[in-house]
């Protein structure tokens, strides 16, 4: 077998290649996404169009709300975030799918006693509540069977309080399967029949500490981001990984060859929207990830959020680039080139709101490409257009 590289032009979007990516979106490229949050939701689902096969690396470090509990009870990585791409991904034209979606997106009452919190949900797991009754089998067999194992797993003083079913469904597959991530989600990929790949960056219960410039340190992701208590004051110095919410002794812990593997295998590399240190740079803080990216040769292209990101507070779209560029070559400072770890960065100037001004031509002297073109729509205002997103990254592969 040889191996060659070859340089052409392309059109973005290039309407032919997108059209054969329609017709057959088994075969559809395999493009590669860093990201954690909801933001890439849209996104997930528009690129179903084109390809089957797009890997979506999750964070597993949220340390709020439904996951905060799951994780202080049993010790184990964030499962929100997985159970948000699964069901983005999940085929909903199959006969039970959309039933699976609407059990997973569920949540137990805020406001209910513990008594009838327990109620709800040993209705669930008996097959006689709505949400439950309607999924035909054996998916319903294997969702109950789920939800048996986490009512034998739960402490008696576990909350219930604002539950998600489907984080409860998949932490009770995590502790059935000795403490592992992959078969879960296997299994639950091919229950719902997702059309891409879902992992997390390394299946360890870990937490994000992030140290501000002036000093102040903050660890949990619930923090970091905002969401709970409120934007930081402070822009972000370093981000690093911690074992504990309590502690402050940074942990290094390196990517599975199962991981490396998966990068390897991406047609396109795309650091995208989302919160820029929860959702990307924290899945860059596994060593490996760095080299494992550098040494796959296709395209790396960042995806700037428009408006104000309250994690990149202080932060231009020319600081961001040059923050993800440090993140990326940590691994080996001296060795890895910015050419490969990061070729494009893709931008509507003329539509879409960024914070801080663009220095395109330090951008360019760092040997990156800057793709202007159009993203936002009057529909999306202001935020990029999913579709127009998907169409011009699968023109990259």
């Amino acid at each position: 077998m040889v191996r060659i590289r070859i340089s052409k032009d392309v059109h973005l979007p290039d309407p032919l290649r997108l059209e054969r990516m329609a017709r057959s979106p088994e075969l559809g490229p395999k493009v590669l996404f860093f990201s954690g949050g909801t933001a890439l939701r849209e996104l997930s689902r528009e690129m179903l169009r084109w390809s089957h096969n797009t890997i979506h690396i999750i964070t597993p470090f949220d340390s709020g709300g439904s996951s905060a509990k799951l994780r202080k009870a049993f010790r184990m990585p964030a499962v929100g975030d997985i159970r948000n791409r699964l069901m983005a991904l999940a085929d909903r034209s199959l006969l039970g799918n959309e039933e699976i979606f609407r059990l997973f997106a569920h949540r137990l009452p805020k406001e209910a006693s513990s008594g009838e919190l327990q109620d709800e949900l040993e209705r669930m797991t008996k097959g006689n509540h709505r949400l439950v009754s309607c999924i035909p089998d054996p998916m319903r067999k294997i969702i109950r069977h789920h939800l048996q194992s986490f009512q034998d797993s739960m402490p008696s003083d576990f909350d219930l309080t604002g539950a998600s079913i489907g984080n409860l469904v998949l932490a009770a597959g995590y502790l059935e399967h000795q403490r592992r991530m992959d078969p879960v989600i296997y299994i639950f990929s091919k229950l719902v029949q997702a059309r891409g790949t879902v992992r997390p960056v390394v299946n360890k219960d870990m937490h994000l500490m992030a140290e501000l410039d002036n000093g102040e340190v903050i660890i949990g992701q619930h923090l970091i981001t905002g969401k709970e208590t409120g934007p930081i004051h402070e822009t972000i110095r370093s981000l690093r990984l911690t074992q504990t919410l309590e502690g402050r002794t940074v942990v290094d812990v390196p990517i599975r060859n199962k991981m490396k593997e998966l990068i390897a295998e991406a047609e396109l590399i795309c650091y995208p929207i989302g919160s820029f240190y929860s959702s990307v740079v924290a899945n860059l803080l596994p060593s490996g990830v760095g080299s494992a990216i550098a040494a796959n040769s296709c395209s790396k292209v960042f995806v700037p959020n428009l408006g104000m990101d309250p994690e990149a507070k202080g932060l231009s779209v020319t600081d961001q680039i040059g923050i993800l560029l440090g993140y990326l070559r940590r691994d080996a400072p001296n060795e890895i080139a910015d050419a490969e770890i990061l070729n494009f960065v893709l931008l509507d100037i003329k539509n879409g709101k960024y914070p801080g001004p663009i220095d395109q031509k330090l951008i360019r002297s760092w040997g990156l490409e800057i793709i202007d073109c159009s993203l936002v729509t009057e529909a999306s205002s202001p935020y990029l257009d999913g579709a127009k997103l998907a169409e011009v990254l699968l023109s990259l592969t």
